[in-house]
């Protein structure tokens, strides 16, 4: 089982694969978007980090919860929306319980995940986050490291990929060649996560 200390490791952990990566995500948002993905994602999950360690929450989702919010308000462009729509709202699906199962957390981040694609209008294939986040999701059945490797692989099938959201979608077919920054920061997450399960 998974308590509120498990979810601010993968927060932390996940700051910290974001801090690591953060250049190489502005680097692939650079030809397709607005060349920030990397400092925006790095500035949100700073903050979250500093929230949940000066008032760790009590419980999963009370973590997930608070940390959406946090991304919402410091994130510019659309990521603080989308990632913070998406741990909001696995963070309500996961209720009050002081502990979570693997499969909890599972179908919390699916109704996370739903909520990012009714907010963007986006489905995978469109090279947008959805592209690793789908695949995580689902091999989350399986194992935290299944989903970490379906993540990334989900996040590199986006290069050959042509936008149908977002800012790269203004590009037509330039977009093609270009991994999509959404997906890769994704990909970091479940890794993040695999990271800590272990």
């Amino acid at each position: 089982m998974l308590d509120a200390a498990f979810f601010v490791r993968w927060m932390t952990a996940a700051a910290a694969a974001i801090d690591r990566e953060a250049d190489r995500l502005t680097e692939l948002d650079s030809p397709i978007g607005d060349a920030d993905h990397g400092r925006n994602m790095q500035r949100g999950f700073t903050a979250v980090v500093k929230m949940v360690e000066a008032e760790p929450p009590a419980t999963p989702g009370a973590v997930l919860t608070a940390a959406g919010r946090q991304l919402i308000s410091s994130v510019g462009g659309a990521s603080g929306p989308l990632y913070g729509t998406m741990l909001r709202r696995a963070g309500k699906a996961l209720g009050e319980a002081p502990q979570v199962s693997a499969q909890e957390l599972r179908s919390g981040l699916a109704a996370g995940v739903d909520a990012v694609g009714q907010l963007g209008g986006s489905a995978p294939g469109d090279k947008t986050m959805l592209d690793a986040l789908v695949p995580g999701v689902e091999a989350l059945a399986t194992s935290f490291d299944a989903a970490a490797e379906a993540a990334e692989q989900g996040a590199v099938a986006t290069v050959p990929m042509q936008a149908r959201k977002g800012r790269a979608s203004y590009l037509g077919e330039r977009s093609i060649g270009h991994q999509d920054p959404g997906a890769t920061s994704s990909a970091l997450l479940f890794a993040a996560l695999a990271e800590v399960a272990k």
